[in-house]
């Protein structure tokens, strides 16, 4: 059902221009589903996010509003650990000690974001860590569907720039 939703809302895998492409990527845990479907443009290897459609199926959805916006706060931090997360080490002590040296994503770097509730008669489950792992993946497989490196290791600022 989620797959489902996903293919719905974002058309995917619709034909694109030459520099995007669409990547998809699912997850289950905390017995909830989520698929997630990324719209990316690679232009002289910069990135850009354009889209994600993301859907959950957890069971019976309590409070919907909350379920939307753990969607939406998954699909940021997804993309900002995806895309820029990244903690280095130097004499055994991280770095990095906050947002100044830590960077989330930006309003500028914000994609359009769909999310689809699927309500059911299953007990209801998680929702608030199952949608940060696919979206990671998504943005990964775009990458190689906008003609991009098959990227292995993260953060993605290590292999192209970030737009």
């Amino acid at each position: 059902n989620a797959i489902k939703a996903v293919q719905k809302t974002s058309g995917w895998p619709a034909k694109v221009n030459a520099s995007e492409g669409w990547g998809f990527a699912t997850h289950y845990s905390f017995e909830s589903y989520v698929a997630v479907a990324s719209k990316v443009n690679l232009i002289n290897n910069e990135l850009r996010v354009l889209e994600v459609h993301i859907s959950i199926d957890c069971g019976q959805i309590l409070n919907p509003d909350r379920v939307q916006a753990q969607m939406e706060g998954s699909v940021i931090f997804g993309l900002s650990a995806a895309l820029m997360g990244e903690i280095s080490f130097k004499d055994g002590a991280a770095e990095q000690s906050s947002f100044h040296d830590y960077p989330m994503l930006r309003i500028s770097q914000s994609p359009k974001i769909v999310v689809t509730l699927i309500n059911s008669d299953k007990k209801h489950s998680g929702a608030g860590e199952p949608g940060m792992p696919p979206v990671g993946a998504s943005i990964t497989n775009a990458i190689v569907a906008a003609g991009g490196p098959r990227i292995r290791d993260l953060p993605i600022k290590n292999h192209i720039k970030i737009g």
